[in-house]
């Protein structure tokens, strides 16, 4: 049990170090096109910062544990929508200010969050419902990319090569590292005799939240609070749809309902209240940070508690 718990510190690691090193490369890439900071932060940053759930989810399901992936992606989501903010505000020291682009989204963001709840209420992904859950992923992104062009980031051009170089390097840290993650994890848990999908929610899921967190707190220290923004909120979307169709499509699978009556409403509710949040003033104050960890402390115990 030591070796394995060994390999999955290590492997994790190895993974949070892959995906850091990518999100900072491939917003360095994204500076020379012609978007806004929140665009940048919401698909260019975002995209690269679901990588590591996205691998992770993708070996589970070429070993048979889908639904090992599927907990990696709810908890996630739901540490980056509680947890991750609460640490960003609490750093920043002040309101985290909400530019009125991202509470266009107000409505519609919550709804695609519950796309993947309306799917698996049966407890079963189909390869049909994970591509439409692409669609909707894919369609969504494109229009924020349409709408999103305007003051662009400024990077040296003689920069370039050595951010594609240090790119590519941390997406093979990234390959290698989820691959043992996986494999360390679910014999970890067999041998503390515990449910695997509890290891993915609040130990995987909560690791591979760090690369939007280390990204976004060094872009409030900047003064760039829409591109700390719209990383998150891109990852979490860019998880429960397009990740979440990802893994249907390569292994339809079977899955705890729990998931998605637990785990699932705990996600669609983050969303709703931390868009609320946003609403009011325009800003996230301290005491709604305290509100945001309160609800994440809530959903560890229900989890707990539930399996």
């Amino acid at each position: 049990m030591i070796n394995n718990l060994l390999i999955f510190i290590i492997s994790l690691s190895l993974v949070i170090k892959g995906a850091t090193l990518a999100t900072k490369y491939a917003a360095k890439l994204a500076s020379g096109f012609q978007l806004s900071k929140y665009t940048i932060g919401f698909i260019i940053v975002a995209g690269v910062s679901i990588l590591p759930e996205t691998f992770i989810s993708i070996s589970s399901a070429l070993k048979g544990v889908p639904s090992f992936g599927l907990g990696v992606l709810f908890g996630s989501n739901i540490a980056d929508l509680t947890l991750v903010f609460t640490i960003i505000i609490l750093t920043a020291r002040r309101g985290i200010k909400i530019e009125s682009k991202i509470l266009k989204n107000d409505s519609i963001y919550p709804f695609l969050l519950l796309l993947p709840l309306a799917f698996g209420l049966d407890g079963y992904f189909s390869r049909l419902e994970g591509t439409l859950l692409i669609v909707v992923g894919i369609i969504f992104y494109w229009v924020s990319l349409k709408n999103g062009v305007g003051s662009a980031l400024t990077h040296e051009e003689n920069g370039r090569c050595k951010s594609l170089f240090l790119f590519l390097v941390s997406m093979i840290m990234l390959l290698i590292g989820s691959h043992f993650t996986v494999t360390s994890a679910t014999l970890l848990a067999t041998a503390l005799q515990i449910n695997p999908i509890l290891i993915g929610m609040l130990i995987v899921g909560l690791g591979t939240t760090l690369p939007e967190l280390l990204f976004s707190l060094k872009s409030v220290r900047a003064g760039d609070d829409s591109l700390a923004i719209g990383d998150v909120l891109g990852t979490v979307l860019a998880d429960a749809t397009i990740v979440v169709g990802i893994l249907a499509i390569i292994n339809p699978f079977s899955f705890p309902q729990q998931i998605i009556y637990v785990t699932g409403i705990f996600m669609v509710l983050a969303a709703s209240i931390l868009f609320r949040f946003m609403k009011s003033g325009k800003t996230l104050t301290t005491k709604e940070g305290y509100a945001l960890l309160a609800f994440w402390v809530i959903f560890v115990l229900v989890e707990f508690i539930a399996n």
